[in-house]
């Protein structure tokens, strides 16, 4: 069957379908969401929560053209003056080391033991900042490391290019610095913009290769600005500690669900 044919029958199905919007439409205003409030934070969500409609592959491609699409949306309000320069001059190296490296694992690396290693990083880091901070004030935050944020930025990049689950080694490096909740959401709404983009020449190989991805993505594409929109709004209203808080929990939300999803895929 030709390509655009294909297309338009799995337009019509998907469409007609309450399963592929209450969790897929959901899953993806979720997304948007936190990525206007908190600059990611949810995107984890969105490989095993698509999987319930669909086949993990086929969930990791349907997302990544909309990530992209909520950060041209993001940077509208979070433009340059809102980047932490030294931290991405730290991070983006490794990153770009880490895209390369997923690409060419993406077809040898078990998705679920990626999934299962970052579910139970984030679990753990963020249990231990809500353990640290009980009664303790904020402390000052630390300086940008080379180490460190080029290694937070290659986990980062090898874990989104594999399951969109690059959120958690640079939320927890930029965690450390204490840098006030609109340079915290704007250095990692430009990271992953930069990675985002750079993800889409491959995944667009996947896309045309798959035209009930590329209708997924075509029908999810009009919640991302709603999503966008309201997570701007809940950005203005929340302090620094009221974002680290929502940051912290969607860590452990999301690593549990990574965890879950992970074990139950290689235990069945």
């Amino acid at each position: 069957m030709p390509f655009f044919e294909q297309l338009s029958a799995a337009l019509s199905q998907q469409a007609a379908s309450p399963a592929f919007w209450l969790i897929g439409g959901v899953t993806v205003f979720v997304i948007a969401a936190s990525k206007g409030a908190f600059g990611g934070g949810a995107a984890s969500l969105g490989v095993p929560m698509l999987s319930l409609i669909t086949d993990p592959i086929g969930a990791a491609i349907i997302v990544a053209p909309l990530i992209s699409m909520m950060d041209m949306f993001t940077l509208r309000t979070f433009g340059p003056s809102s980047w932490s320069k030294p931290d991405l001059r730290v991070l983006l190296p490794g990153l770009l080391l880490g895209l390369g490296v997923g690409w060419l694992a993406f077809a040898s690396v078990d998705p679920r033991l990626v999934a299962l290693m970052i579910g139970t990083i984030s679990l753990a880091f963020a249990l231990h900042w809500f353990w640290k901070r009980r009664g303790k004030p904020r402390g000052q935050g630390k300086p940008a490391s080379t180490p460190l944020g080029f290694i937070a930025g290659a986990a980062s990049g090898f874990t989104t290019f594999i399951a969109h689950s690059g959120g958690p080694p640079v939320t927890m490096y930029l965690m450390r610095r204490n840098l006030g909740k609109t340079l915290f959401v704007g250095t990692t709404a430009a990271v992953f913009t930069i990675g985002n983009i750079l993800k889409l020449g491959p995944y667009g190989m996947l896309l045309m290769a798959r035209p009930e991805t590329l209708a997924g993505a075509l029908l999810y594409a009009p919640i991302v600005p709603f999503g966008v929109w309201l997570g701007l709004r809940i950005h203005h209203r929340l302090s620094y500690e009221g974002i680290m808080l929502a940051t912290n929990a969607l860590l452990i939300i999301g690593g549990a669900r990574l965890i879950w999803q992970a074990l139950g895929s290689l235990l069945s």
